[in-house]
């Protein structure tokens, strides 16, 4: 009855182009060098995101009662372009995640017999071989931390302060509650440690699958994700180092 075929199914657009590009990109995820590269670009944005997580935690130093990181918690939990920019950011740590799985079965798989026979050590380096445990320690303490701030953040019975007429949840003295407790601070502190050595390789080996490779400046990418995996981890821990000693004393 219909000479013309509808390219419209349900509202959406379904054209010859719109198809093949869907298949392209749906064959190009299904490969493993597909894997990889979503593998390398949610790193780069989880990366990202490291590096204004640990500006904003700064303020913890500032000497104030906490005021500027409260009202910086504030806006990073507030703001409606932050909270688009964080649905993103727990789907890139979700595909991060899953991607890395399946990348470790999908080698397993292939490599049944592993490096028994081809001397690790001198193929490989032993955070190359180990990213995979490297992330799932880091991941687990992901989820701790989350429940120990984000989930109090927006669901428990936190102090409420006012500064200059706004109204804020009192994260700081969650943060203080939470860097009292050794045990927390040690797993903190650790946990910085797998993400430094985790860092380090995933860094410049992301832009290396993405095809950024090349003689000239592929040794200044690694001496920047050095540079980068002692620096930022640092930070970081020296925030529990620091106020867990302010506890005791």
């Amino acid at each position: 009855m219909f000479a013309i075929k509808s390219y419209y199914n349900f509202g959406l657009v379904t054209t010859p182009i719109a198809k093949f590009i869907m298949s392209w990109f749906t064959q190009t995820l299904s490969t493993t060098i597909g894997k990889k590269v979503i593998m390398a670009l949610s790193g780069l944005f989880l990366i990202t995101f490291i590096i204004v997580h640990v500006s904003g935690n700064m303020l913890l130093f500032k000497g104030d009662e906490g005021e500027a990181f409260n009202l910086y918690a504030k806006f990073m939990t507030s703001n409606p372009l932050v909270r688009l920019v964080s649905i993103v950011l727990y789907s890139g740590i979700i595909l991060h995640v899953i991607y890395a799985i399946v990348l470790t079965l999908y080698n397993r798989k292939s490599r049944p017999v592993g490096y028994k026979m081809t001397h690790p050590s001198e193929n490989s380096t032993w955070k190359s071989r180990n990213m995979g445990i490297l992330g799932t320690l880091v991941f687990i303490f992901l989820v701790i931390h989350m429940r120990s701030f984000w989930w109090e953040m927006h669901f428990g019975d936190i102090p409420v302060k006012t500064y200059a007429g706004i109204e804020v949840v009192d994260l700081y003295t969650v943060v203080l509650a939470a860097f009292s407790n050794w045990w927390y601070s040690a797993l903190y502190v650790l946990a910085m440690v797998a993400l430094g050595y985790h860092l380090s390789h995933g860094f410049w080996s992301a832009f290396q699958t993405v095809g950024l490779n090349h003689e000239k400046y592929m040794p200044l990418l690694k001496k920047t994700a050095l540079i980068f995996s002692i620096i930022v981890p640092l930070l970081f821990a020296s925030m529990p180092v620091y106020f867990y000693i302010k506890s005791i004393l």
